[in-house]
């Protein structure tokens, strides 16, 4: 942070190739299979068939914009079809044995691809890479790859929703993830819509999703505490990305309380709960608003009003600001309205740590070569002083919704 001016680092930011040009970073002896899918693959989103959609590949237009919109440095998640996946990466649902080594290629088509895309961009970027939990052994190799190709933000946890096959995220099976993790100091990230389950076609489906989403991205967060891996691990951190943040403070609330009841119950063999707190007070560790004070942070794109006065609940060196670029739902072209509306009135030192210092911290990056870049492009400190008073007519991001709510998930 400039003496004037803030430096902001989106927590939440999504990118990927164009769907053709994964193709140099394929193995060449999966060239004729990936020229034999592209070939019939209908992309079905609508933002990556848009004039716009060079956005998620274009690194000069994409700073170009971002600084415009006061941002100087980015977390970078997917966003783009990878190749030998039916959507998205982050909705796809589990691969099929048939489908596993296809969809590894894909994957690291997409980790190499985004390697050079971080480092046209020095100092920039954070690029958070892509895993699959069925080959743990492989997953760990991608790992240090990733790391030792600059790829800093670290890997995207992919859910393990009810049907999946895999084993839960609580398992001890998947300790050598966190434990590469913890060793190379980064984060495991999980973000919101990878870890439903699937719902069918029907028009309810959406809005069922819509209320659920969160939720089961959530889970992620009392698997790895009752489960034990921070316990065992206590270098490994979480981050739990555009899920909101108000929902935290009630959530760790609960969990503490069962965390309370199985250590209890551990010790009363003749009460109905004792069954279920039978080995687990030793192996859980320490209660959960503990683990969360410890190892778990929160990326909390387009930050609402309603959310913020919650910052010290949630705690304030846990809070990253995003901006979800290049989403219709991000605040782009209007971050720094949405800044204003969400943070107007909360003093410059804590808007400083929640809009870049966290996420410095979290993700390595260099406040000092940012500063001076933020000098110039990021948002004054006067200018998010001002109260918002409408926000922009055409504004499509939550942020500006009215009478939006905490949320109980």
């Amino acid at each position: 942070m400039s003496d004037d001016r803030y430096t902001v680092i989106s927590a939440d930011c999504h990118a990927g190739a164009d769907l053709l040009d994964y193709r140099p970073y394929l193995d060449k002896r999966h060239h004729d299979a990936f020229d034999a899918w592209a070939a019939t693959y209908v992309n079905p989103y609508e933002d990556l068939l848009a004039d716009t959609a060079d956005r998620n590949w274009n690194s000069e237009r994409r700073l170009a914009e971002l600084e415009r919109d006061g941002i100087v440095a980015e977390v970078v998640f997917p966003n783009t079809i990878p190749p030998f996946f039916p959507s998205g990466s982050l909705m796809a649902p589990a691969p099929t044995a048939a489908e596993f080594e296809m969809r590894w290629a894909g994957l690291r088509a997409h980790n190499r691809w985004l390697a050079d895309f971080c480092a046209a961009a020095p100092g920039r970027r954070a690029g958070v890479f892509q895993i699959l939990l069925g080959d743990v052994e492989e997953a760990v190799k991608e790992i240090r790859w990733a790391v030792a190709a600059g790829l800093r933000g670290g890997p995207m946890l992919p859910g393990t929703p009810p049907g999946s096959g895999l084993p839960e995220l609580y398992s001890k099976a998947y300790d050598p993830i966190w434990a590469v993790c913890a060793e190379l100091g980064v984060p495991v990230n999980h973000h919101a819509g990878s870890a439903s389950p699937p719902l069918g076609d029907e028009p309810a489906a959406r809005a069922v999703f819509m209320v659920e989403t969160t939720w089961f991205s959530h889970r992620a967060l009392w698997h790895l505490v009752f489960g034990g891996a921070f316990r065992r691990h206590p270098g490994l951190k979480l981050v739990l990305t555009e899920q909101g943040s108000g929902w935290i403070p009630g959530v760790l609330d609960m969990l503490d309380y069962y965390h309370g009841r199985m250590v209890t119950a551990a010790t009363r063999a003749s009460t109905a709960e004792a069954k279920f707190g039978a080995g687990l007070a030793a192996g859980m560790g320490a209660a959960p608003s503990r683990v969360w004070r410890d190892n778990c942070f929160v990326g909390a794109s387009f930050m609402r009003p309603h959310e913020v006065p919650l910052r010290d609940r949630i705690g304030l060196d846990k809070i990253m600001w995003g901006s979800d670029y290049p989403h219709d739902e991000g605040t782009y072209p209007y971050s720094r309205e949405g800044l204003r509306f969400a943070f107007a009135g909360v003093p410059r030192d804590e808007v400083a740590a929640m809009l870049g210092g966290n996420a410095a911290r979290v993700y390595g990056f260099d406040l000092d070569f940012l500063d001076p870049i933020a000098a110039k492009a990021g948002p004054t400190v006067e200018e998010l002083a001002k109260p918002l008073a409408e926000p922009p007519a055409d504004a499509t991001s939550p942020v500006f919704a009215r009478g939006a709510s905490v949320r109980v998930w």
